[in-house]
């Protein structure tokens, strides 16, 4: 079996958001407190992360990631690559490199964003060091066939990924007719449910539950939470409304996932 945590289920900017005091921003509840959006995947004693969040330090202290083998991108946007320097450390206790698997428009921000990693020139002190790898289909990490499933997310390509009886989508608007063959048969979908009112670039709840009642997974997990969703409030309105399995993800959610 392989396990998922939930690293961080939030928006690009956090929840509780700063100098925001809503109801959700000032919330007691745990599991309101969202860092950027993030997974962990543990398989055979090899971990893998997908994004690497400006959170990725805290996530790694917090669920005492001792060991990383791979890294796996959505796509290239702050919120999900900005952790990317905060993989020194591994680099040096396991004296190698890290494989990143990611597309090559991705890559290619990569590459502009974080340019002292890649353009060659003499260190002296340490930098990220890693191995692209470009996503062109399926491939295997951790000992589990990463299945990568193309969506929309407003005006730009991103990926999702499926393994073994889950998958992960977050960051998206539109997933496009050939993608949904490849979500059939799920036991777990994580996946984009930003709030109720519309947005450009992401899901709405309502269109979340559209396509979870489309593609039928055992259950289902929202993720990219904005602080308009009470998560205690959000889930027992979800059960309301006939979806008693589906509910808000939250930072540390832990299942274990058929490979």
């Amino acid at each position: 079996m392989l396990e998922l945590t939930v690293l961080g289920s939030g928006t690009s900017m956090g929840v509780p958001t700063l100098t925001c005091h809503c109801r959700v921003c000032s919330s007691k509840d745990p599991r309101d407190n969202r860092m950027r959006p993030s997974v962990l995947l543990v398989h055979g004693g090899q971990t893998a992360v997908i994004d690497t969040a400006p959170d990725f330090r805290l996530q790694a202290l917090r669920v005492g990631l001792e060991r990383l083998d791979a890294i796996l991108f959505t796509h290239a946007h702050a919120d999900h690559i900005l952790g990317f320097d905060d993989i020194r450390p591994y680099n040096l206790r396991q004296q190698s490199p890290l494989p990143v698997y990611a597309s090559l428009e991705t890559i290619a921000t990569l590459k502009h964003t974080f340019a002292y990693v890649f353009d060659g020139a003499p260190v002296i002190s340490t930098i990220p060091r890693v191995t692209l790898h470009p996503i062109n289909g399926p491939f295997e990490v951790i000992g589990t066939r990463i299945v990568p499933i193309p969506a929309r997310h407003g005006d730009i390509g991103v990926l999702g990924f499926r393994f073994g009886s889950a998958a992960y989508l977050t960051d998206f608007s539109v997933l496009p007719g050939d993608s949904k063959p490849l979500l059939a048969g799920l036991d777990d979908l994580v996946l984009d449910a930003l709030r109720d009112e519309p947005h450009p670039m992401h899901q709405t709840v309502e269109q979340a539950l559209a396509l979870i009642h489309e593609l039928q997974p055992r259950r289902a997990w929202f993720t990219h939470i904005a602080h308009e969703l009470p998560h205690s409030e959000t889930n027992a309105r979800l059960i309301a409304a006939g979806f008693p399995h589906v509910a808000l993800a939250y930072d540390g959610l832990h299942f274990e996932v058929r490979v």
